[in-house]
C-alpha cells in the first residue's frame, strides 16, 4: 500500500524561508550587541561624572563645616584629610587621591582629575 502526499496540504517552512529567518535574527543581534556595548561605556562615563560631582559635594561640605566651626577654615590640608575619597567597590583610585588630583577608574573607563585647592573663601573644586 502507496502513501501518496497532496503537495496542496504540505505544511512547515521552505529552507528558503528558515535561511531568510536565520539572516534576519543575525542582523538583530549583531545590532542589539553593539547598543548594548554603547549602553554599558555611557553607564561607565556617567557613573565617573557622578563620582567628581559627589567629591566635589564633599569637599563642599567639609569646607562649610570647617568655616562655620570654632575654629574656622585653617588650611587645605585638613579639609583633603577629613575628606570621604571612598566610593565603593567598584570605583578606585590609581594613582591617588593626592591632594592634587588622581585617577579614578570605573571598570574599563578612568578620569584623571586634578584638584584646585581650597582657600578661606573657596572651597577645592575637582575636575
Amino acid at each position: 500500500m502507496k502513501v501518496r502526499f497532496s503537495k496542496l496540504n504540505q505544511e512547515g517552512f521552505t529552507l528558503i524561508e528558515l535561511i531568510s529567518i536565520m539572516i534576519i535574527l543575525g542582523v538583530l543581534g549583531s545590532v542589539a550587541i553593539r547598543k548594548y556595548d554603547n549602553l554599558t561605556n555611557t553607564a561607565s562615563v556617567r557613573a565617573l561624572a557622578a563620582a567628581v560631582i559627589e567629591l566635589n559635594v564633599r569637599e563642599s561640605l567639609i569646607w562649610a563645616n570647617m568655616k562655620i566651626s570654632d575654629n574656622g577654615y585653617t588650611m587645605d590640608e585638613d579639609i583633603f584629610a577629613a575628606l570621604d575619597k571612598n566610593f565603593g567597590a567598584k570605583l578606585k583610585w590609581n594613582p591617588g587621591p593626592t591632594v592634587d588630583g588622581g585617577t579614578l577608574h570605573f571598570e574599563s573607563h578612568s578620569i584623571s582629575l586634578n584638584r584646585t585647592p581650597s582657600t578661606s573663601s573657596a572651597a577645592g573644586r575637582w575636575k
